[in-house]
């Protein structure tokens, strides 16, 4: 769904979220946002009275359904499904994102940790629950393809930490060879078979 088909109070949080992604939390002005979202003056206040916290960490929510639900369309688009393709998948989506946007937007939820998340705990439990939410059908995924559930899990985290280091060093190169090589590199990981699994 585009962000202009939305009511004012989802356009605010998608607005929040791709600002996120291009400033962290320090740089997102709520001013902007509403502007941005073509919100009425003072939808900021009755929509989220918990200000600015309460508008990014519904902002970080959004992106972690969002991340969630594009495993999920991956998924429903393979015929034969193994962890490598799944994770190649959402390489690919990340570095399609970064060529047409010309390494300008990151993750917002690790964009966020990294602004404020010893400062800022309402942020921090936002942002770990981002992860989480989007971390969870990728280990379901892995558990459907034969892995046991505690292989799942970790091997459902080991992609995300390779995901969020790959796409900020893409950003840092302005290059995408980051992410194509942690896909490269951990298929043989991702793919060993269940027996073969420590």
């Amino acid at each position: 769904m585009s962000s202009d088909t939305r009511g004012p109070r989802d356009r605010m949080v998608y607005a929040t979220a791709q600002h996120l992604r291009r400033a962290g939390v320090s740089g997102t002005g709520l001013r902007q946002v509403v502007i941005d979202a073509d919100a009425p003056r003072g939808s900021l206040q009755h929509y989220f009275p918990g200000g600015k916290d309460q508008l990014v960490a519904e902002a970080l929510d959004w992106a972690g359904t969002w991340a969630a639900a594009r495993v999920g369309e991956h998924l429903s688009r393979m015929r034969r499904p193994t962890p490598s393709r799944l994770f190649t998948a959402v390489v690919d989506d990340w570095a399609a994102d970064l060529d047409a946007r010309e390494f300008a937007r990151g993750c917002p939820v690790a964009a966020a940790v990294v602004d404020c998340a010893d400062t800022n705990e309402t942020v921090r439990r936002a942002a770990d629950t981002a992860l989480e939410t989007w971390r969870r059908p990728l280990a379901e995924a892995l558990v459907d393809m034969g892995r046991s559930r505690r292989r799942a899990d970790s091997l459902s985290t080991l992609m995300l930490c390779a995901l969020e280091g790959a796409i900020l060093m893409a950003r840092a190169r302005r290059d995408t060879a980051p992410l194509r090589l942690v896909a490269r590199e951990l298929a043989p990981v991702l793919d060993a078979p269940p027996g073969a699994q420590r």
